[in-house]
């Protein structure tokens, strides 16, 4: 037995594997929290080759390679000046295994120096994902009201002090 997945920064070479991670495994996650429309929705918005390979390029996606399968795949970004985490998401085998951790750590790890704060968002729906991120020591910053008033598709803005 090797030491499990590599966490690496994704290449090039690397955003079909992403693309079809997320829609193996994005969609059959949400589908239950917040509806197979919406969940089918956020894969065709957020893990498209276009949108994927963008963030690849500017060096702002992360993998866990197990031995040439994705098992987990992170990616920041920014709203405005402040840094945020869009994605961060193990594959099924491997959640509890210290991987969404590692993967965390990653992105937080390409950050410019002296970034002072780190967002995450999630739906309200994602139970698992607010434990997490609760646990890594993201506290609640805000609540947007989702579409559709449905309050399963609320955003939850989380936010970590990195000083």
């Amino acid at each position: 037995m090797g030491t499990g997945p590599v966490v690496r920064n994704a290449e090039r070479d690397d955003v079909m594997a992403i693309c079809r991670f997320g829609e193996a495994h994005v969609r059959a996650h949400y589908a239950p929290l917040i509806g197979e429309e919406a969940a089918a929705r956020q894969v065709r918005m957020w893990w498209h080759e276009t949108n994927i390979a963008g963030a690849v390029a500017r060096g702002a996606v992360v993998v866990a390679d197990d031995g040439g399968l994705l098992a987990g795949v992170g990616q920041r970004g920014r709203d405005g000046d402040e840094h945020v985490i869009y994605k961060l998401y193990v594959h099924p085998r491997h959640r509890g295994s210290g991987l969404g951790v590692r993967l965390l750590d990653a992105l937080i790890g390409q950050l410019p120096e002296g970034t002072e704060r780190l967002y995450i968002e999630h739906f309200a729906a994602n139970e698992r994902a607010d434990a997490f991120y609760e646990r890594e020591g993201f506290t609640v910053d805000r609540v947007e009201p989702g579409s559709a008033g449905d309050p399963a598709l609320d955003v939850v803005w989380r936010v970590r002090d990195l000083r």
